[in-house]
């Protein structure tokens, strides 16, 4: 098992981020928060050095009315020091952020120990390595999965650009309706098996 590292691409993010609303400020640095699709209720701490900065943003939306149409987390902020995104509640962000995986397996060629490939979502590659690609494709894709018959019921399609038409890649949709991954072990396991026979590592992320 390898750790997740977040790389702060601020993706899930702007997917989940629409369904968090903050319901009132308690404090300073504190806000009661509800995630819509759960209804989890929360209190959440916005980190000191952006403290004001949320605030200001918090009286801006205030002003605009609560039911405020909202793109992303409004706790999404950009790095003020380079690249990508920052929580600015990471340490007391929900339930459904905490759980959120964006990449569940690293897939390393075994003789270099070079990063190949991510497994994300239900049963997706992301690779640049044709082999493996090829190897996927052939050998993986076709394993019956736990959780195709859920999969199916989310309303979405994989042509090219669909992601784009309803609003969401399809492993942040899997997440979006609840399709968990903890269950699906033993396709794991069948997953690693199959690369192994062909020089490759699969470390699932815990």
């Amino acid at each position: 098992m390898v750790k997740f590292e977040c790389n702060g691409c601020g993706k899930c993010c702007v997917s989940f981020g629409e369904f968090i609303k903050v319901e009132r400020q308690i404090s300073a640095h504190d806000y009661f928060c509800r995630y819509g699709i759960t209804n989890e209720l929360f209190q959440v701490h916005v980190l000191p050095e952006y403290a004001d900065e949320f605030a200001d943003k918090f009286e801006e939306m205030e002003d605009n009315g609560k039911d405020a149409s909202q793109k992303g987390c409004i706790f999404l902020h950009r790095k003020p020091d380079g690249p990508g995104f920052i929580c600015v509640i990471y340490p007391y962000r929900p339930t459904i952020c905490k759980e959120f995986l964006c990449y569940r397996m690293l897939i390393h060629y075994h003789q270099t120990g070079e990063l190949r490939g991510k497994l994300i979502g239900i049963n997706e590659l992301k690779t640049h390595d044709e082999i493996l690609a090829a190897i996927w494709n052939e050998k993986i894709a076709h394993l019956p999965h736990p959780f195709e018959s859920e999969h199916t019921k989310v309303q979405h399609s994989h042509t090219p650009g669909a992601e784009k038409s309803h609003g969401y890649e399809s492993h942040l949709l899997a997440h979006i309706n609840g399709i968990q991954h903890a269950e699906d072990h033993e396709w794991i396991k069948n997953v690693i098996t199959v690369l192994a026979a062909h020089g490759y590592e699969g470390d699932p992320v815990e």
